[in-house]
């Protein structure tokens, strides 16, 4: 049990800038605290104590804002991001390493008993007051944006937006690889530089990170060809040194000045 709750405290750190450190997690993410409460619950569920479990669950949302149904199946390093208002049903399943957002409902469309509710795959992410209906499947690697409404499968790597869902794209798993390695290198958050991301100004990082890495490739073949003819160079290559809070207020002040410029854009001109 301890060992599972070090592990969802130290997957927020990977999702989540504004965590500090370990006590700060512990006692003020009431998304951890929901899902804690429903490991117990849904013990409690499978074996047969079902009053009480749907009775803790009650608690629970009173305490965290959070309704978790105690059948509902959840997998490791889940992660409710703010929490309040994200519902999950009964028949609900969740793979590893899921990212949800407040506002977030995993709801049935009928009052047939068995499955109603979606499968989630592992590493989906799903945005704020995002709507996932009924028992379809969301592949792994999948995002669904915010406020979206979902009623069909979604496949691995797509990225789904709207009212209702559709699919704006696909992420090609080469260069979603590849973008990866390079953001975790040079410290951008992989998702905000995903090859769909509408944001233009994530889409311009994401090409830089594209640019880099076919220069690396070819600094490397360089450096190889000069050494096969006796020379040496790119022996060592010195670290990068980010640091760490000057990149988050450097994120932040982008942020912002994304938030300004969508303020004061007129459609109309």
């Amino acid at each position: 049990m301890f060992a599972g709750i070090r592990e969802d405290i130290k997957s927020v750190f990977e999702r989540d800038p504004a965590a500090r450190n370990f006590f700060e997690v512990l006692t003020n993410y009431p998304g951890l605290h929901a899902i804690w409460w429903h490991r117990l619950n849904h013990k409690l569920w499978t074996s047969n104590w079902k009053w009480l479990a749907r009775f803790l669950s009650t608690v629970a949302r009173w305490l965290t804002g959070v309704e978790i149904h105690p059948g509902a199946k959840i997998g490791r390093r889940f992660f409710i991001d703010h929490g309040m208002g994200v519902v999950i049903g009964e028949t609900a399943e969740i793979g590893d390493d899921v990212t949800l957002y407040h506002g977030v409902t995993l709801g049935g469309t009928s009052w047939n008993p068995g499955k109603r509710h979606p499968t989630l795959g592992n590493n989906v992410v799903i945005g704020a007051g995002a709507k996932v209906l009924g028992p379809l499947y969301v592949g792994e690697n999948a995002r669904i944006g915010s406020n979206a409404v979902v009623v069909k499968d979604v496949p691995a790597g797509a990225t789904v937006v709207g009212i209702p869902g559709r699919i704006v794209a696909k992420q090609d798993a080469a260069v979603t690889e590849q973008r990866q390695q390079m953001a975790k290198k040079f410290g951008f958050d992989a998702y905000a530089v995903s090859s769909d991301n509408p944001d233009p100004v994530a889409n311009a990082i994401g090409r830089m990170l594209d640019h880099m890495h076919c220069m690396d490739q070819k600094v490397a073949e360089l450096c190889q060809s000069v050494n096969r003819l006796g020379g040496n160079v790119c022996s060592q290559v010195p670290d990068l040194n980010i640091d760490d809070e000057a990149f988050r207020e450097a994120e932040r002040q982008a942020a912002l000045a994304r938030k300004k410029a969508l303020d004061e854009f007129d459609p109309t001109i």
